[in-house]
């Protein structure tokens, strides 16, 4: 049988990453695991204790809601209210989604159909180019490179890719801080996409995934901006901010007439996620906010152990300020593609990262480097890498 939406999607990037940790293992390799974004670090214990509780309730076994159960989107909106200064209503502007990848995915089939385009930067996550795709539209990619100049020349080239669009885009799919770049942003540039997107009459779709995870200043929402709610929607997630990555668990919120739309197509697809999940993550938005400076703690000695290790040996790496991640170019002695060197790195050194043309054609010359080993397994990456 001929199967429709998949024809055109090439191997999940991070089963590449799997394969390559696979055949290290195989050669006897101590393997040092950088390549899948997969927190290492336990979710909050005031999450775990409410799931047990909530879990030995049978009233919790019963369908939940698909919109998530009103404490959760309150929840939310409590935490944009505090974070932020976002005031959204949780009744017409946020909905419980299973994790923000499964929300923005199922919103492409709400605002894209076949003969319609979509932006994305590139190289970026890969659902943010593909997810248009298997909505039947086309995805017009958009170069990303720099990290250090706060997003103004994402901006020129956005401005150029829709001009020359001979249909014009109906959204734009983003997300600060990215990855896998590791660039941050600030408020004046999410209110120069806003005023752009308005002028363009496009939507934006912003993927907050790392509203959290940041060593400097807090990153900004989109929904900052005034009047942003006319032409956004963001979505958040629990899995890198309270390392609950299995949970499943996240929202979308902003423009009530997209919200609400999504809330009626998740009717027809889903009940929710499992009660007593979403009643650990509203614990976990009220009670666990100290956690995530906990983690982010960890992740900023993550950090400077591996940037400071990468540019002794030569690698020169920028230091992120945002993100789980450490982008960084293939050192110039290696003549090889980002997928090879990758491959190479792994069953040579044991050394496993992801390998950047995974995040599109702009990535390719670079690898990234998932913060997922403690610091002195980074340490004995280090000395694996000497002298390759």
């Amino acid at each position: 049988m001929e199967l429709r939406r998949i024809a055109d999607l090439p191997p999940y990037s991070f089963a590449i990453v799997e394969r390559s940790k696979a055949e290290a293992a195989a050669l006897g390799m101590e393997v040092f695991d950088f390549g899948f974004g997969n927190p290492d670090l336990p979710s909050p214990p005031l999450a775990v204790n409410e799931l047990r509780s909530a879990a030995l309730d049978p009233a919790s076994h019963r369908y939940s809601v698909s919109r998530g159960i009103p404490d959760l989107r309150s929840a939310f909106s409590e935490r944009y209210l505090s974070q932020w200064g976002v005031s959204l209503d949780p009744e017409r502007e946020v909905v419980a989604t299973m994790g923000a990848k499964e929300g923005l995915t199922h919103l492409m089939w709400l605002l894209l159909s076949a003969g319609d385009s979509a932006l994305a930067p590139d190289p970026s996550y890969p659902i943010h180019s593909f997810a248009p795709k298997l909505a039947g539209a086309e995805t017009i990619r958009v170069p990303i490179f720099s990290t250090d100049d706060g997003g103004a020349g994402f901006l020129r080239s956005l401005d150029e890719a829709y001009r020359s669009c001979p249909v014009k885009p109906r959204v734009l799919i983003v997300s600060f801080p990215h990855n896998p770049t590791t660039l941050t942003v600030g408020l004046e540039f999410m209110e120069e996409l806003v005023a752009w997107a308005r002028s363009a009459g496009v939507f934006i779709v912003h993927d907050f995934a790392y509203s959290d995870t940041y060593f400097g200043e807090q990153p900004p929402s989109i929904l900052q901006v005034p009047g942003a709610k006319d032409v956004a929607v963001e979505a958040v997630t629990l899995t890198k901010s309270f390392s609950m990555a299995g949970w499943r668990i996240g929202a979308l919120a902003g423009n009530p007439d997209v919200v609400a739309a999504l809330v009626r197509l998740k009717s027809y697809i889903d009940y929710g996620s499992f009660k007593p999940i979403q009643l650990a993550a509203t614990a976990a938005l009220v009670r666990g906010g100290s956690y995530v400076g906990t983690l982010n703690d960890e992740y900023r000695r993550r950090r400077d152990a591996l940037v400071g290790g990468l540019n002794s040996e030569g690698w020169p790496t920028a230091t992120p300020e945002g993100t789980m991640f450490v982008w960084t170019r293939i050192p110039s002695r290696f003549e090889m593609g980002s997928a090879d060197f990758a491959y190479h790195l792994a069953t040579t050194t044991g050394v496993v990262v992801s390998p950047g043309a995974a995040f599109g054609q702009n990535g390719e010359g670079w690898v990234r480097f998932a913060l997922i080993e403690e610091v002195s397994r980074i340490e004995g990456a280090l000395r694996a890498l000497k002298g390759i």
